[in-house]
């Protein structure tokens, strides 16, 4: 038997204490994926931030958004990809998961978050922002277009993908990536991570058609 459902209005979701409503709401979509963002001012300081935002726009040409909340306070990051166009995305494994997590404290924007948390950049063919060393996924993004969000403030970052770097032994036959192979995380709320285990792939759906099962 099912378990009983509780409603909530959003009439209850408003009258909730601010922190509080702010995890819920977080929570609420599912897993998501989680990634560090690297990049780097005119004047060459390094900057590096979680983010849990950060979506699939389309194939071709390959894109990549990503949320970026009010200017109510200091956003390095934003200002970053805004001034130099150049910013990366590195997946986050278990290894640095909590090493990863630190980065959103707020850091005076002349200190690396990469010295003050222990990870290490990197910098590959020519491209102007960091990478992070002991990410196993890393890309390096070309900022496109900024579209801000009246509703609630927030800008949709959209970026295109110049390279990737990964294990080529990760990269299946039909393209797919088997991120589980290469340790990649998600997260839930805003400090909940998890590792995955795939249940299956399935075939390509048509109409009167059975699935298939996807080795």
């Amino acid at each position: 038997m099912a378990e009983s459902k509780t409603m909530i209005s959003i009439n209850n979701i408003l009258d909730f204490e601010q922190r509080y409503r702010a995890t819920f709401i977080n929570s609420l979509s599912g897993f998501k994926s989680v990634n560090l963002i690297g990049s780097k001012d005119r004047y060459n300081n390094e900057n590096l931030a979680i983010f849990s935002s950060v979506v699939h726009i389309g194939a071709t040409p390959p894109l990549i958004g990503l949320i970026v909340r009010p200017d109510s306070v200091d956003r390095h990051t934003l200002t970053n990809i805004l001034t130099t166009q150049s910013y990366t995305l590195n997946h986050i494994n278990d290894n640095i998961f909590n090493k990863a997590h630190q980065t959103s404290a707020r850091y005076p924007k002349e200190e690396s978050e990469f010295e003050a948390v222990g990870l290490t950049p990197e910098y590959k063919n020519e491209c102007f922002a960091p990478f992070v060393k002991e990410s196993n996924v890393q890309i390096e993004m070309e900022f496109k277009e900024k579209v801000d969000l009246k509703i609630n403030g927030t800008s949709l970052v959209i970026g295109q993908i110049k390279s990737i770097h990964l294990p080529l032994k990760a990269i299946q036959e039909d393209g797919f990536i088997d991120l589980e192979q290469l340790n990649t995380i998600t997260c839930t709320g805003l400090d909940s991570y998890h590792k995955t285990q795939r249940i299956n792939r399935l075939s390509y759906a048509k109409p009167n058609q059975n699935l298939k099962m996807i080795k």
